[in-house]
């Protein structure tokens, strides 16, 4: 390099990648660069901004752990998370023709565990965890409603105070979470908690960004459901409770108006699935549709 002018560092830098072997890398790396170069152009970025913000980058790394993925929680509420769902989606099922669209995806968020137990149809996950019991029920089907028998719903939420298992203890077990199979007809139906709106993890880099920009730390009321069937696209969506705190400013991005359910409250009595129930309860139902897999 022998001329540093603004252009010249950002030309030099896209030639030192120009002969990336990897076609889809060097494009990534080339609008990488690209973008970041007109950033610090754009805001005349000053030396000890620059220092600031690589400083937030490694205080994010190092409070990372595999149960506190703050990078992900990072990408949430930058909505870049929400942007790559969205992008995904599109392209698994732009193309996808039927009687209704596919059901909205959104984040996953950063409190996923696999390996939730598998469990038949009709039981209580939130057994021991705090919360109104509820009934969820309804069916997966594909766009033109057909049941789609065998489908896998993996789900997970907080409990009724807004916490997940994974933020409990450190050693936590599971809570909340389990996987359920459709029946013949494609219907499903499993007890768990009322979740309640809570604020995502702030007591971090992530949080210090939300308080010094004026944003909420909160996200509504959700229940997380990863949904898959043979031939058709997974689906990671929520269903966010109707009428809870923050549904218009989820610190997340990730509430869809087509997944804001209502929780019907119900006396003690005989719930819908047959079960005695000696408390109050609430029930809400919810038909997913997945799209076909190879659509473009």
């Amino acid at each position: 390099m022998s001329d540093y002018n603004q252009d010249a560092i950002t030309r030099d830098v896209l030639a030192a990648f120009a002969n990336t072997p990897d076609a889809r890398l060097r494009e990534l790396m080339t609008a990488l660069v690209k973008h970041l170069h007109a950033f610090a152009r754009e805001v005349d970025l000053t030396p000890e901004e620059w220092l600031a913000g690589l400083k937030f980058l490694d205080a994010t790394g190092r409070i990372s752990t595999d149960k506190r993925p703050e990078f992900i929680l990072l990408s949430d509420t930058l909505g870049l998370s929400m942007m790559v769902v969205a992008l995904a989606q599109a392209r698994a099922s732009g193309a996808a023709h039927g009687a209704t669209p596919p059901t909205e995806a959104t984040v996953e968020g950063p409190f996923y565990w696999a390996g939730a137990p598998d469990l038949p149809l009709g039981s209580d996950i939130g057994e021991g965890v705090p919360g109104e019991p509820t009934l969820y029920m309804g069916r997966v089907t594909d766009i033109d409603g057909a049941p789609l028998a065998g489908a896998l719903l993996d789900v997970w939420s907080g409990d009724g105070d807004g916490f997940y298992d994974v933020q409990l203890s450190a050693e936590p077990s599971m809570k909340a979470r389990g996987r359920f199979r459709t029946d013949a007809q494609g219907r499903y139906w499993f007890w768990s908690i009322r979740p309640n709106f809570y604020p995502v993890p702030h007591d971090g880099p992530v949080g210090d960004m939300l308080r010094a920009t004026a944003r909420s730390i909160y996200r509504p009321g959700h229940i997380h459901m990863q949904i898959s069937a043979p031939g058709h696209v997974m689906l990671t969506t929520h269903l966010f409770v109707a009428g809870s705190p923050y549904l218009n400013e989820d610190a997340v991005f990730g509430k869809r108006d087509s997944l804001v359910v209502d929780f019907e409250q119900h006396p003690p009595g005989k719930a819908p699935d047959g079960r005695e129930m000696r408390t109050p309860y609430h029930s809400t139902s919810y038909d997913f549709r997945l799209a076909p897999r190879g659509t473009p």
